[in-house]
């Protein structure tokens, strides 16, 4: 039986690429190409992360019944998501396109993705409990994971002792050392107030909260949650007392500033350290990391930001190759090492995060070999229950937009949130999805 959180393939991707994506044609040869026998497959995927072509030729150097054929194709919110579905719609779509977990239920939903599980079900313990939970949907499996968020805190070690102060454990200390920043120097920022959906989703996972589940074959949406509205008064608080300053991340002002010592830490996910040093190599030496802050002295919860999976799209003639496939690149050391060193990625293979190219370290923090036992903590205490809704690529920019009004000082984030859990309620029901309220 079809779910009610599940729409009909038509009336989806026409209200997905209407509505959010950009419409772009699609040419190529059909998903997949089978020889005069099983022996002989090809695989097609589509990717937009620059670099994991390697890792498709380590997979290509070691199997001779199934080969990928890769294509490289712009990231999703640049045009790939829209280009997959008009080739599902096509009936041309590769059998494999890369997907990050927020864009995975949209797809899902949309009836444009494969359920794997018959296939996927077995590898499942090769893979961190939240990965897993963030590439499926309903208890049904619709991708493969790949790589993951798990937050930390990136901080400026050397002004951190200039300042008198130490890697914060709690969130309350976090605040306390905040304002003994403002208090040195009224011109510096211990951070930056989150400007953006995920960094707010990052926080409100790590606090407990739940924006969306399926229940009972229907979407349930909680944006405005406790734990949501937890994290939400306590980011507002340190904006209201100018603790924190509303500037977004990762752009080249951001760089300067924490080159420069205006600010003077991050809480961001594991991929953020390859950012940092490629961006700003004036702080090689002189950045730390730390777990992320907690509601409780003594946790380790961390919340997930980012990471995706390998997802299998409609209409695939070899899903079974296709899912094997994708294990196989996202699980073997190789290929995943390549992974790490090419993409970034932090893995979401419990083995790959054993690997060298992580424990080694980097010499760029002072702390470098004691990042990867961080990290790895932050990711196994990732809680399971986040799910990401079938309506991100509207709600995001809706959110976004909304935090950046709240950082020049109109209306809360707990206002914002509690509007959204209305606008998403709205929109899913207009979308012909069954929600429970």
């Amino acid at each position: 039986m079809t779910p009610r959180w599940f729409k009909s393939f038509g009336t989806a991707v026409a209200i997905l690429s209407a509505s959010v994506l950009t419409t772009t044609a699609c040419t190529g040869t059909s998903s997949t190409e089978s020889g005069s026998n099983r022996e002989s497959v090809t695989v097609e995927y589509w990717g937009a992360a620059v670099g994991q072509e390697k890792s498709v030729e380590i997979f290509n150097a070691a199997h001779k019944d199934v080969q990928i054929k890769y294509t490289q194709i712009s990231a999703g919110s640049a045009g790939g998501y829209s280009k997959m579905l008009n080739a599902v719609q096509a009936g041309n779509a590769p059998c494999l396109g890369q997907i990050s977990f927020d864009t995975i239920p949209s797809f899902a939903a949309s009836g444009s993705l494969e359920d794997i599980t018959e296939y996927a079900e077995g590898s499942k313990d090769q893979y961190s409990p939240v990965s897993w939970q963030l590439s499926s949907l309903g208890g049904n499996v619709y991708g493969i994971p790949v790589g993951l968020g798990p937050m930390a805190l990136f901080y400026r070690a050397d002004l951190f002792e200039k300042f008198g102060i130490e890697a914060p454990k709690t969130w309350e200390d976090f605040e306390t050392a905040a304002q003994t920043v403002k208090a040195k120097d009224p011109a510096a920022y211990l951070a930056t107030f989150p400007l953006n959906t995920y960094d707010i989703g990052a926080l409100s996972h790590q606090a407990g909260g739940q924006w969306f589940r399926t229940d009972d074959d229907a979407w349930k949406v909680s944006i405005n949650d406790g734990p949501s509205k937890q994290a939400a008064e306590y980011w507002q608080g340190l904006l209201k007392e100018k603790l924190v300053v509303p500037e977004p991340a990762f752009d080249q002002a951001w760089y300067t500033n924490l080159q420069s010592g205006r600010l003077l830490s991050y809480v961001g996910a594991a991929w953020s350290g390859e950012l940092l040093e490629k961006n700003a190599p004036g702080l090689a030496g002189k950045m730390a990391v730390a777990p992320v802050p907690q509601w409780k002295e003594g946790d380790k919860v961390s919340g997930n930001r980012g990471g995706g999976s390998i997802s299998v799209l409609k209409g695939c003639k070899n899903p079974k190759e296709a899912t094997e496939a994708a294990v196989w690149m996202t699980t073997n050391a190789d290929s995943v090492t390549s992974l790490i060193t090419e993409t970034g990625i932090y893995p979401a293979a419990l083995s790959g995060q054993k690997l060298p190219a992580l424990t080694a370290g980097s010499d760029f923090f002072i702390n470098g070999d004691k990042t990867a036992e961080i990290f790895s903590t932050a990711a196994s205490n990732i809680p399971e229950q986040w799910v990401w809704g079938p309506n991100m690529t509207s709600l995001q920019p809706k959110m976004n937009d909304g935090l950046k009004v709240i950082g020049s000082g109109q209306g809360t984030i707990s206002e914002l949130l509690n509007s959204l859990q209305a606008s998403t309620i709205a929109d899913l029901k207009g979308q012909g999805l069954s929600v429970k309220e």
